[in-house]
Parts: structure tokens; C-alpha cells; sequence
């Protein structure tokens, strides 16, 4: 037997991001399995792969033993796929008149006939089209008509040693659904791509995939999430911080407000992340936002997530403190989305980020909040593990980070949904506290590794026109817990109180 003119390279599934997972593709002139549970997307892969074939001017053959043609063309369709001319479907499914009781020895009710008969004419078909590519789906109908493991095994080693003769490279399919604990397949395959459907308490499915196997190559271990969507499959690989740098100058970035600029110590430093902490109402999306308004000021675009709060409020709001969101984003300047935590896995966020970044050229990037973000989290653990890949990404494509986290409670004593104060360059905290019978908000700056900052506390304002900060409050004690006490002899810093009293 002779197979098909040689294709150089490797087969491209077609899929955006599981390419890059398996470095490139799947090695040609093998045999390889994809396994999942039904929905969980194994046939739009495969037409990923055919197609992708068809688009080179490969010749393609899908084999289906549970789908029929009209399905997987309605299935194409309803992607945005079209089937042409290159791609074969053999539909392997029995006529009716074979469900009649006086055929019961024809090709369906004989289980030995059955199988012998069913790898005849995937031979047959396969030989008379020569392609390069094929798909068979699904390993599950000839589970069954083997009816026992050993009787199995033989077969799926006849079809690898059929199609080892030939150039083609070929996609098994299984919806394990026979026996999901049988792992034969996986010894005598090159490569094993496996594929979960998750159910959460709340929201829509979560997909992610593994390779478990993949003879003689590098790939991207772990699972990576994915979606099914208009168009195909996305899958998004798992981010891998120490794969990307860049070089860039690492200068000291003003926030445009001077007495924030003295706390901070001068400013943030190009390429680190920030944490801005406290109870809720304190300011902390303004104060993120303050550094978006002087990153457009010095010509530079910013992106900005926003888990927790609808756009609508969030422009009208910061429009009457003189910050235009709306405008910006219309002149190109800002990129702003609003995410569901309920509907977006973490993968799908972090390539959002990383698109931004790579597309937009964002060099600032706010994620308001990590409480919102955490939502979309299967884990504390996990989240941890992402948002250290995903800052020490961002730092390292020279952008700043600015994330919130709101703490539970108001004045006292207060608890975060997850401590990641170790994480970020620079933790600001804001709180609330109370003097002479109003509520007033302080800010301190308590960590900053890339440089020195003030460790005194000032109180603030959010004012029509914006923030504005006070002095270091000198003469206090206990600020942070909510009720300060005058302390010593000297005379207490409340600046802004005093500029009340004189404006009132």
C-alpha cells in the first residue's frame, strides 16, 4: 500500500492555543486520542483539525460511527465552518433495513461480523481516498461490538499498524462512555489530549484540557481552560510568567497628586503591581483610577477590569470627579470591559490581560477587585498560584498592576477573603476612622519594595474635583483601628478638617 504524497511539519489542529500546548501541532504519520465525556467538545476539535487540513489542500476523512453526516455538517455550520470538498465523511451507521429481525446476521447483530466488517470498510475507504488526514469517531461503537477488552486491544493495534504504513495522521475520538476506566487506547496511541466538562454551584460550564501523553515531544503540562464558541474552540494556555520578558527602564512613575507622590516616596516604579486594601467605600477604584488619568496624561494606554461594578454608574461617577472614562475609551486611549466572574474561567481572564498588553500596548492595568476576580476561582490556592503568574508577567512587560481588595467589615478589625499583600510591590491601605463625630478616610502606604516611602498616615478626600490629601496626621494614635487618640503635647495634623471648618 502506498500513502499519500509526504506533508512536511507538523499537523496544526487549527485550535487557537492548543497548538501552542503541543508545540506546535501533532506529529505526522501518527495516531493519536482524544478523550472526553459527550459535550465535552471532541467532535468541534476534530472538525478544527480537518478543516485546518483543508485550508492547507489536504485531503481529509471524518469516519463517524455516531454521528450522521447532516449532523456534523449542522454542527460546522452553526461554527461558522464549512465542509468542502477536501474533507470525506464516511458515515459508518446502519441502514434501516438492517434493523429488520430477519437480518439479524447481517452487519449489525453478529457481533463478529460486526467488528470485522466495520474495520473492512474504514480500510477500504480509507485506501480508496488516501488522505492525510483522518478522523474516527468514536472508539466507543467499536468498544461495543468487540465486547471484551482483549478482542479490543487487537483492534485498535490493527488500526495503528494499518495506518503506520501510511502518511497520514489520524484522531481518534472517545466519549468514554463504555468504560471510562479502560485505558488501552492510551498505551498504543502516540499522544493523549483529554478533555473535562465542570459543572459549577453557580454559573455557566467550566471546559479545561490535559495532554497526558505525547511520545517524543515537549509540551505544556497541566490543565488549561477552554471555551466552546461562535467559531470553535478557544483554548487558553496556562501563563507561564518566566516564558516572557522583555526589557524596558525601570523609572518612577508620578501619580500627578503631590502629596500621594510623597507618600508613595516619589511615585510607582515602571513595571511593578500594587495592592490597594480596605473596606468597602474608602476609594480604592478611584485611587486605581488616579493612576490610569496619569498614564493617559504621559501619552500611555491603560486597561481596565471591572469585576464588581456596571459601567454605566462607574463612567458617571468619575466624570463628575473630572475623570472622563467615557471619552478616553472612545479615543482609543483606555480599554475597559466588565466581566462576569459567574461566566469567565481564570484562563480565559488571564489571556484577556495578556491581549491587552501584547495588542493594545496597555502599560496600565487595573483589576477591581481581586474579591470579584476570585469568584471565578475553583480555590484560594489556585488563586494564588494565578495572580503570581499573572503580576509577575505584567511586571515583566514593563506594565503596572493596580488591584483591590475590599476586607470585610468597616472600622476595627478586619479580615481580607485572601492575603495577597505578599504578592504585590507596593500595599496601600485605606481606612476608615472617626474624629470629632465625622467618619474620615486615612491612607498609609505600609510596603514598597523598590524604593522608600513615607510611614506616616494622612487622611484624604474624594471631592467633586477629585482626591485630595492632608498632612501626615502627627498628633494621633490608633488611626487604623477606627478611633484615633490625641496623644503628646503637639498640635494634630487634620488639615482637611481644618479646611472644612473654614470653608463652612
Amino acid at each position: 500500500m502506498t500513502g499519500p504524497e509526504t506533508v512536511t511539519g507538523k499537523a496544526r489542529t487549527g485550535v487557537e492555543g492548543l497548538d501552542d500546548i503541543l508545540s506546535g501541532g501533532l506529529t505526522r504519520r501518527h495516531v493519536f486520542l482524544l478523550e472526553g465525556a459527550p459535550g465535552s467538545g471532541k467532535t468541534t476539535i476534530a472538525l478544527h483539525f480537518l478543516l485546518e487540513g483543508q485550508n492547507a489542500g489536504e485531503r481529509c476523512l471524518y469516519i463517524t460511527l455516531s454521528e450522521t453526516e447532516k449532523e456534523l455538517r449542522d454542527s460546522a455550520l452553526s461554527h461558522g465552518m464549512e465542509i468542502g470538498d477536501e474533507v470525506k465523511i464516511f458515515e459508518l451507521v446502519p441502514p434501516e433495513s438492517l434493523l429488520d429481525a430477519e437480518q439479524q446476521q447481517s452487519l449489525l447483530y453478529s457481533s463478529d461480523l460486526e467488528l470485522g466488517e466495520t474495520t473492512k470498510l474504514i480500510f477500504e475507504e480509507f485506501e480508496r481516498l488516501m488522505p492525510h488526514r483522518v478522523v474516527i469517531d468514536s472508539l466507543s461503537e467499536i468498544r461495543l461490538l468487540a465486547q471484551g477488552s482483549l478482542r479490543y486491544r487487537r483492534q485498535i493495534l490493527a488500526l495503528k499498524h494499518f495506518f503506520a504504513r501510511s502518511d497520514a495522521t489520524v484522531l481518534l475520538l472517545d466519549d468514554m462512555t463504555s468504560d471510562a476506566s479502560d485505558k488501552t487506547v492510551h498505551s498504543v496511541v502516540h499522544g493523549v489530549v483529554h478533555l473535562e466538562q465542570l459543572a459549577p454551584d453557580y454559573g455557566s460550564e467550566r471546559r479545561r484540557l490535559r495532554v497526558l501523553k505525547y511520545r517524543g515531544q515537549a509540551f505544556r503540562g497541566g490543565y488549561h481552560d477552554f471555551v466552546i464558541k461562535t467559531g470553535g474552540v478557544a483554548v487558553f494556555p496556562r501563563l507561564r510568567a518566566i516564558e516572557h520578558r522583555s526589557g524596558f527602564e525601570r523609572s518612577v512613575l508620578a501619580t500627578g497628586i503631590a502629596e500621594f507622590d510623597d507618600l508613595l516616596g516619589g511615585g510607582i516604579q515602571r513595571g511593578s503591581s500594587t495592592l490597594l486594601i480596605g473596606p468597602a467605600g474608602t476609594g480604592k477604584s478611584l485611587f486605581a483610577l488616579q493612576f490610569v488619568e496619569a498614564a493617559v496624561k504621559r501619552g500611555e494606554r491603560a486597561a481596565i477590569f471591572i469585576f464588581d461594578e456596571e459601567l454605566g454608574l462607574l463612567f458617571s461617577r468619575t466624570r463628575e470627579m473630572g475623570i472622563d472614562l467615557e471619552a478616553m475609551q472612545d479615543d482609543g486611549l483606555i480599554h475597559i470591559e466588565q466581566l462576569d466572574a459567574a461566566e469567565l474561567s481564570p484562563g480565559e481572564f488571564a489571556q484577556r490581560v495578556r491581549d491587552r498588553v501584547a495588542g493594545f500596548d496597555a502599560k496600565t492595568v487595573v483589576i477591581d477587585s481581586i474579591n470579584g476576580y476570585q469568584a471565578a476561582m475553583p480555590g484560594e490556592n489556585a488563586l494564588i498560584l494565578h495572580m503570581h503568574e499573572l503580576l509577575q508577567y505584567l511586571n515583566r512587560q514593563g506594565a503596572n498592576t493596580f488591584i483591590t481588595v475590599a476586607q470585610h467589615g468597616l472600622v476595627g478589625d478586619m479580615r481580607s477573603p485572601v492575603d495577597v499583600t505578599y504578592l504585590a510591590d507596593t500595599v496601600i491601605l485605606l481606612r476608615y476612622f472617626e474624629a470629632q463625630g465625622r467618619v474620615r478616610r486615612a491612607i498609609s502606604v505600609i510596603k514598597k519594595r523598590t524604593g522608600r516611602h513615607e510611614d506616616t498616615i494622612r487622611e484624604y478626600r474624594i471631592r467633586n474635583e477629585g482626591l485630595t490629601l492632608g498632612e501626615p496626621l502627627t498628633g494621633f494614635q490608633g488611626i487604623l483601628q477606627g478611633v484615633p487618640l490625641l496623644i503628646g503635647k503637639g498640635q494634630p495634623q487634620l488639615d482637611l478638617l481644618e479646611e472644612e471648618r473654614s470653608n463652612s
